[in-house]
C-alpha cells in the first residue's frame, strides 16, 4: 500500500465517495493507493485533499514525509 493508501485507510475514506467529487476513477484512486510504482499528480492531490476536507499541505506532507535532499559534500 502507497503512504496515499494508508493516509486514506486511517480517515476511514470512501474511495467512491472521492471518485464522484474529483472525477478521478475508481481504478484510478484504487492504483494510486495499492501501486508504489503509480505517480501521483498534483493535481490529483489537491482534489483529493478538497474532497476529503483535508488541507492539501496535510495530504502533501504525508505523502512525502520519505522524500529528503540530497546532502552535498
Amino acid at each position: 500500500m502507497t503512504d496515499l493508501g494508508l493516509y486514506l485507510s486511517r480517515k476511514s475514506v470512501n474511495r467512491s465517495d472521492v471518485s464522484r467529487k474529483t472525477g478521478i476513477s475508481k481504478t484510478r484512486l484504487s492504483e494510486l493507493a495499492n501501486n508504489k510504482k503509480t505517480k501521483l499528480r498534483v493535481d490529483e492531490l489537491y482534489l483529493i485533499a478538497l474532497a476529503i476536507d483535508v488541507e492539501p499541505c496535510k495530504v502533501f506532507q504525508e505523502v512525502c514525509k520519505d522524500l529528503k535532499l540530497k546532502i552535498e559534500n
